[in-house]
């Protein structure tokens, strides 16, 4: 019989795997099909109108998430493996603070708070319980990147995995919307998807040597279509 050595490093690797596909599924019941991230009044305005600025859009939105909440989440990681609780309102609060619009802040904390719930009833780490705590008497708004950062290191899936995931989530999450609000194909939507996950690597890089203070959401054409998006009169999403 011969016995295939598949490269992996350590025993184990397949459950951690499987438990950061779990937690990292698009149709992990937190509520994320509920938003669009903007693209449904980008689509009104007719900021994205084809496959091509659809592609665009996403891109953008990807790499503003990697400037912003990318970096909370790997400080967050490293603040919840060492169990500092402290530190990870102080990240938490900074992400908060940057979300400009109602419905940005909105979606973050709704997101957040479900991640954490579920996390506590499938996981049960003790950090997970004392975050929920922390939310639930208002001590930490709960947003989504830190409850995140707190499910992957409490179940001992590195800041990179927990990295990959959350840009992930970002770009289905448009990529999903623009599938119900525009004349786009599964196969152009997949092709986008496919060439933004090529370039998670060099963005974790990029994010993982960078200072919580170096967060950065600079991005006036979101902004101009989230105040749009809460003064239409159909909407399909909450934002």
């Amino acid at each position: 019989m011969i016995i295939e050595n598949d490269g992996d490093d350590a025993p184990g690797t397949t459950a951690l795997l499987a438990r950061a596909l779990q937690f990292g599924d698009s149709m992990f019941p937190i509520g994320g099909f509920s938003f669009s991230s903007g693209l449904e009044s980008a689509i009104q305005k007719s900021v994205v109108i084809d496959a091509a600025t659809l592609r665009e859009f996403t891109r953008t939105a990807v790499e503003q998430a990697a400037r912003g909440d990318g970096i909370a989440l790997i400080a967050a990681h490293r603040a919840a493996a060492a169990g500092d609780v402290d530190a990870l309102t102080r990240v938490d609060s900074q992400v908060y603070a940057r979300k400009l619009s109602d419905e940005a802040r909105a979606m973050s904390v709704r997101m957040g708070k479900k991640f954490t719930e579920m996390g506590v009833e499938v996981v049960g780490a003790p950090l997970l319980r004392a975050w929920r705590h922390c939310i639930e008497t208002s001590v930490s708004p709960g947003c989504y990147p830190i409850a995140l950062a707190i499910n992957f290191a409490a179940q001992g899936l590195p800041a990179r995995q927990a990295f990959v995931v959350h840009q992930y989530g970002v770009a289905a999450t448009i990529l999903g919307a623009a599938l119900r609000l525009m004349k786009v194909s599964h196969i152009e939507t997949q092709k986008i998807l496919y060439e933004l996950a090529g370039q998670s690597e060099g963005m974790y890089a990029t994010a993982a040597a960078a200072r919580l203070s170096d967060m950065a959401g600079f991005a006036p054409l979101t902004e101009i279509l989230a105040a749009v998006h809460t003064r239409a009169h159909v909407r399909l999403f909450m934002s």
